[in-house]
């Protein structure tokens, strides 16, 4: 039996790897590395987040995405220049060459409780007992599409999680649904790869960060005191949410819920504004109430604010409507397991180690924002969560879980 398992192998999960691989921790990780950004984020993407929020995080800062570039001749500045998808990629894959040797690029496809921990089953038929199971699988498994639009057949609607090359839809009408940054930054990338797309969104505009000033010019002193640069954007809103994460999981637990749905809503990088802007059809302040296929195209049936109705034909939609964490959508595990989770609004809820309900079962990223906050939402909080779920570790000796068994394996894509 091993001592921890982690899985996913995204910023987070290769972040606490490399802290429990500085301490001596011994655990083994499973997962396709960078998955998600490699394998479902559209080609030609930017970060939004700024240089020095993109890191993966190893103790000592040895290998930044700074030094990263530096070493690989890419252009990088801390703030003020946008970090391209592929150099992200790039890098996380770097990053695991170098401070995550020991990944193992497998599947779990089912975890069990047992008296003493758990069992995992690998894609490759492995066996594999754990005292400690650290679930980093970020947005995967929780991708969502609203019911009006899920009720349609799959060949004419998809989540942008599905979407990495975008030559496909070439010369093809395709409505994106949204008004967050993965909405915008589609229908731009969508037009560059010549289709013909529109942007319908219930929102009356779509909203942009604030791009760096024309020569560089710094801002005041004043300024920045007054809207303190942080990991999630500046503003002391933001600089709360990027720095005290600890202090935000002892806030009440319904404020904690509010702010982690109204707090930094829908919004594109700076850079997205002229791919977009003049040259992509908007339907903006629209709801979309139902659709239906027509003819071999999808008729989508829409409402404005006024009460006034419209109607959109398209050959495909695409949702890029966000993520909405439900443990019951973990299908790899075990149905005895989630039923002893504690959850609010389908989210666990942790202990201030990151510890669900089930002894010895950890989540981090996505499905701990309601106990972290908006942080957890971003790469940035992968520092935090590395950083405090290592001190636990060390400090706390392993509980025994409650015995959850059950039969059933369910394969997953992480």
């Amino acid at each position: 039996m091993i001592e921890n398992a982690i899985i996913g192998a995204g910023p987070y999960g290769l972040s606490i790897a490399a802290h429990f691989r500085n301490r001596g921790i011994p655990f083994r990780i499973f997962g396709r590395p960078m998955d998600s950004w490699l394998a479902h984020m559209p080609k030609g993407m930017m970060l939004k987040s700024d240089g020095f929020a993109s890191n993966i995080y190893d103790p000592d800062a040895k290998f930044t995405l700074r030094q990263f570039c530096a070493e690989r001749g890419v252009e990088y500045a801390d703030m003020g220049t946008p970090v391209r998808l592929e150099t992200f990629g790039d890098y996380g894959l770097a990053f695991r060459e170098r401070m995550v040797p020991e990944l193992e690029d497998k599947l779990v496809v089912n975890i069990q409780g047992e008296a003493d921990g758990f069992v995992l089953q690998l894609e490759d038929g492995e066996k594999v007992e754990s005292k400690r199971v650290v679930l980093a699988v970020g947005i995967t498994h929780f991708e969502y599409i609203a019911e009006n639009l899920a009720s349609l057949p799959a060949e004419f609607v998809s989540h942008s999680y599905r979407h990495h090359d975008l030559a496909q839809f070439k010369g093809r009408n395709v409505v994106v649904v949204g008004a967050g940054s993965s909405a915008i930054d589609l229908a731009g990338l969508l037009r560059d790869a010549g289709a013909d797309v529109q942007l319908v969104a219930r929102a009356t505009s779509l909203r942009f960060h604030t791009g760096p000033k024309a020569g560089g010019k710094r801002r005041s002193w004043w300024q920045r005191l007054r809207h303190p640069d942080s990991g999630l954007g500046p503003g002391l809103r933001s600089r709360f949410f990027a720095e005290w994460a600890p202090l935000f999981h002892y806030l009440p637990e319904s404020l904690r819920i509010h702010l982690v749905r109204t707090t930094l809503g829908p919004s594109a990088g700076w850079f997205v504004k002229d791919k977009v802007m003049g040259r992509v059809p908007l339907v903006l302040g629209h709801t979309v109430e139902s659709g239906d296929v027509q003819n071999g195209k999808v008729c989508l049936h829409l409402r404005a604010l006024d009460g006034s109705t419209r109607e959109i034909l398209t050959e495909h939609v695409i949702a890029a409507t966000g993520y909405k964490v439900n443990v019951e959508r973990l299908a790899f595990l075990d149905s005895g397991i989630r039923s002893k989770l504690k959850c609010v609004n389908g989210t666990p809820i942790l202990s201030s180690n990151f510890e669900s309900s089930v002894p010895g079962l950890y989540f981090v990223g996505l499905a701990a924002a309601n106990s972290f906050g908006p942080v957890m939402r971003f790469a940035f909080g992968a520092g935090f969560a590395a950083k405090r779920l290592t001190q636990a570790v060390l400090k706390s000796p392993v509980r025994n879980p409650a015995s959850v068994r059950s039969s059933g394996v369910a394969t997953i894509a992480e």
